[in-house]
């Protein structure tokens, strides 16, 4: 199965911030017990990297995937650490390409429509709309993704219980 449908079927895609990599594998096998096989491990931390390798080698299971990589040297640790797919806060064209390049499945961050075209140019079925709510939420991914209906959008940043629907 396709790491796009995957994602999908799951819904949710937890966005994990760990300080310290021991955290790593038994914050992975709670969402595995929970029946959530996935996560979004943020380089908003020095752990990110040891987190990422944590969880590859001790739950193979687990879809684990890089978040705010903002650069090329971060998504090039992501890949080697075992990371699955990368997430960008922002559209960032050296790193989609590489992305791209090694077939690493990509979820870069966009907020306009010049972003979506950008994204665009690189046939990617998924781009991360980013920061949700402070940029209208579900009205403007309805907005935007009128001119690309292929194109599907992964919602977050202020997304909770009470707007998940």
């Amino acid at each position: 199965m396709d790491m796009n449908r995957k994602i999908e079927e799951l819904k949710l895609v937890p966005v994990v911030v760990l300080q310290d990599e021991k955290d790593a594998v038994p914050v992975a096998k709670a969402l595995i017990a929970g029946g959530l096989p996935v996560a979004e491990v943020t380089f908003r931390t020095a752990a990110a990297e040891a987190s990422i390798r944590a969880i590859s080698e001790a739950c193979p299971q687990m879809l684990v995937g890089a978040g705010t990589v903002t650069n090329l040297e971060q998504a090039k640790k992501a890949v080697e650490a075992g990371a699955k797919f990368l997430v960008t806060p922002g559209f960032s064209r050296t790193v989609t390409a590489y992305a791209v390049e090694h077939e690493i499945p990509i979820f870069p961050g966009v907020c306009t429509a010049t972003e979506i075209m950008m994204a665009m140019e690189f046939d990617l079925p998924v781009v991360k709309f980013f920061p949700a709510s402070q940029y209208g939420g579900l009205n403007t991914i309805k907005a935007l993704a009128g001119p690309c209906p292929s194109l599907r959008f992964m919602a977050t940043g202020g997304v909770n219980a009470g707007n998940v629907r």
